[in-house]
């Protein structure tokens, strides 16, 4: 097969009884651990320098599959994302997952007409009168336009063309392409490029079972700064998923974990602040703000409150938390409070701030993070650093207390952006140190016991019906 050599693994360890989630980095299993680690050593020493790793935007996501073979030996497959250097194969490495030969039908003819329509529209651009007001201007630029409907019309279909060529098999011997994986929905850039389906359709090629699989960032951090070398990350839902859901089909295999489902004790969140208009609720950390989309997930602060104050009107909360971090919500009871404190908030006369332990020293006493943010739409809830797409986001930090390699932070945000505190705190251009317990911009995932050691202290706003001051503080519990 078109893979280098497998691989035993050189120290023997205890077999999983179901596949691990590859959507939990707490599921990594010790023999995809140690089979990760012996290949990060050998791209350290083989292939980093060849295929410039190290270079500003060349790190790579790469994965290892331990596999059964039908001698019962375990082998290990490796795999990396996407191309290297602008080809889809290298020997010794999982091939891609699409048909070649299907592929290069559509791609070849299909590249000879993307050129011919750009040329097609340089021509007539280069025709274009300077003066808006010439007799030939609005013709062309009709002309342009028409081209631009027919190019794009044309792209979705050899798009459409191209996806159908990836064929992903399961342990049953299914196989089904893309398009037909993310019906009715279009699938997103790079769905089935990835290390982890290229790793299980090489196996089922092969007659291989797989046991364990694991995916790591190798080489200069992403240009998002939310990859970093060494560390093990989960597959990504946006695009993974439901190739995944299908390719472990067959096997005996552990389902994706479902946060936010935790039993949170029934008197929670309490009161800390209360008046007729409004109340202040120090939500503990594993309770979820809002419903989530899953019927198991409609346990939150709004249910509860619902529960609680049930002649309430409008949205009761005005802002949220997240799920992993705990702290001071602010709760309108009526919809005309609600509307007045969501003013306050747009207009940042609603003071927030946080207390955290991050995972790493930060030297300097007291700064501003200002990095735009915007969800990751391949992989959600994680949220990215954009300098482009972005939207403008600003922390104030000062650090409290320095501890045994970590350090106790004052956060400040000045906006209110999804997570905005945490991939600040992880960017390498921010603190460079990410929350500790953070399941997803930490260095390593948090254990069941650890949480996210992020807290919401104090808010402090202007009374929307009375005027008054309020300041409410809430010390953490950590």
């Amino acid at each position: 097969m078109p893979l280098r050599d497998e691989v035993t693994l050189s120290a023997p360890t205890g077999r999983p009884t179901r596949f691990p989630t590859p959507f939990d980095r707490k599921a990594l299993h010790p023999l995809a651990r140690q089979a990760a680690l012996e290949l990060m050593r050998e791209l350290e020493s083989h292939f980093a320098y060849r295929w410039r790793l190290h270079e500003p935007g060349n790190g790579k996501m790469f994965g290892v599959l331990v596999v059964e073979a039908p001698d019962g030996r375990l082998l290990v497959l490796p795999a990396f994302s996407g191309m290297m250097h602008g080809e889809w194969e290298v020997e010794g490495w999982a091939p891609p997952t699409f048909d070649a030969a299907l592929r290069d039908r559509v791609w070849g003819p299909g590249e000879e007409e993307m050129r011919a329509f750009a040329a097609q529209r340089a021509s007539l651009l280069a025709q274009l009168p300077p003066d808006p007001q010439h007799r030939d201007w609005a013709r062309i630029i009709a002309q342009v336009r028409q081209l631009d409907h027919a190019r794009t019309a044309r792209s979705r279909t050899l798009l459409a063309a191209i996806q159908a060529s990836y064929r992903l098999g399961n342990a049953r011997g299914e196989v089904r392409d893309l398009r037909d994986l993310f019906a009715p929905a279009e699938p997103p850039a790079g769905a089935g490029d990835c290390a982890a389906p290229k790793l299980l359709a090489a196996a089922y090629r092969e007659g291989l079972t797989p046991v364990a699989l694991a995916e790591f960032w190798w080489g200069a951090p992403s240009a998002t700064g939310d990859r970093r070398e060494g560390v093990f990350y989960a597959a990504c839902r946006g695009k993974c998923l439901p190739i995944l859901t299908h390719m472990l089909e067959g096997l005996s295999a552990d389902p994706p974990p479902l946060f936010g489902a935790a039993a949170i004790a029934a008197d929670e969140p309490r009161a800390v602040f209360e008046d007729e208009y409004l109340v202040v609720v120090n939500k503990p950390s594993g309770l979820l703000t809002v419903p989530g989309r899953s019927a198991a997930l409609q346990d939150c602060v709004v249910a509860r409150l619902r529960a609680r104050y049930p002649d309430a009107t409008g949205p009761l909360v005005v802002h949220r938390l997240d799920l992993d971090t705990s702290g001071l919500l602010l709760v309108a009871k009526d919809l005309t409070t609600a509307k007045a404190l969501q003013r306050a908030f747009a207009m940042r006369e609603v003071q927030k701030q946080y207390v955290a332990w991050l995972d790493g020293e930060v030297r300097e006493e007291h700064g501003h993070i200002m990095l735009p943010l915007r969800p990751d739409i391949d992989d959600r809830p994680r949220n990215i650093h954009d300098p482009v797409h972005g939207k403008p986001a600003h922390t104030e930090w000062r650090v409290l207390v320095r501890e045994s390699g970590r350090t106790r932070v004052l956060l400040t945000p000045h906006t209110g952006r999804s997570h905005q505190l945490r991939v600040h705190a992880a960017h390498p251009a921010g603190l460079n140190a990410p929350i500790l317990g953070d399941r997803l911009y930490g260095h390593v995932p948090p254990d069941d016991d650890e949480r996210l050691l992020l807290h919401a202290e104090r808010l402090a706003f202007r009374h929307p019906v009375t005027g008054d001051a309020v300041d409410v503080e809430a010390p953490a519990p950590f």
